[in-house]
């Protein structure tokens, strides 16, 4: 008979500037001698190589800072989620702040599979007026295909970006600097990247900062 899991969390999290080079796989990293050195029971896959059982939503950008990032753990013991958020948040390392921590069923399905669509807020340099710059937002929306290039270690791809961008809009403005806000596709059928989209719009160098403030969660 397999082992019951006792208690799945999900963990919301921010990712803040100080480590928004640090990788996907060294954030992993990260979280596992946190919640080791937090006294957590955590639970671990089966096989030669057992690894803790961490799911993250949706690996962040580097560069990019995350707002309200998302992993589920899964843990062999259950534990009061006041104590849980206490031993955590003293053990994250610099740059790292737990949001939230909530029990959800364990039947649920992965994560990642729960994923639809990625929200960012990009902070730029430019000296467009706000119709100038929402003009340049509309004629990016209004193209039938954004042909972009993406390297792989098998050679580049040729792509088309407009199906992966849902929306783009002017959050707010100051002096010379704006807020753009997109909505980017997220899922197993394509991912948006924001640098990709500032690139289109032919702003890649006005960018000062790029975060992810939400994952969209199927319903």
């Amino acid at each position: 008979m397999p082992l019951q899991t006792a208690q799945r969390l999900r963990i919301v999290f921010r990712k803040d500037a100080e480590i928004k080079y640090i990788s996907h796989l060294d954030l992993m990293r990260c979280w596992e001698r946190a919640l080791r050195r937090a006294d957590v029971n955590l639970a671990y896959s089966h096989g030669f190589n057992p690894r803790p059982k961490l799911v993250f939503a949706s690996a962040l950008p580097v560069g990019s800072t995350g707002r309200a990032e998302m992993v589920d753990i899964t843990l062999d013991q259950r534990i009061d989620l006041r104590d849980f958020a206490f031993c955590l948040n003293a053990q994250l390392p610099f740059g790292l702040h737990l949001v939230s921590a909530t029990e959800v069923p364990s039947a649920l399905p992965s994560l990642p599979g729960q994923v639809v669509a990625a929200e960012y807020e990009v902070l730029l340099e430019s000296k467009d007026s706000p119709d100038a710059m929402q003009s340049r937002l509309n004629r990016l929306l209004a193209a039938e295909t954004v042909r972009r290039h993406r390297e792989r270690p098998d050679g580049n791809r040729v792509y088309d970006l407009r199906p992966l961008i849902k929306k783009l809009w002017i959050v707010g403005r100051r002096a010379e600097m704006y807020a753009i806000g997109m909505r980017l596709q997220a899922d197993a059928q394509g991912t948006g990247r924001p640098d990709e989209v500032m690139a289109a719009l032919d702003m890649a160098d006005a960018v000062r900062r790029i975060e992810r403030v939400r994952l969209v969660m199927r319903e």
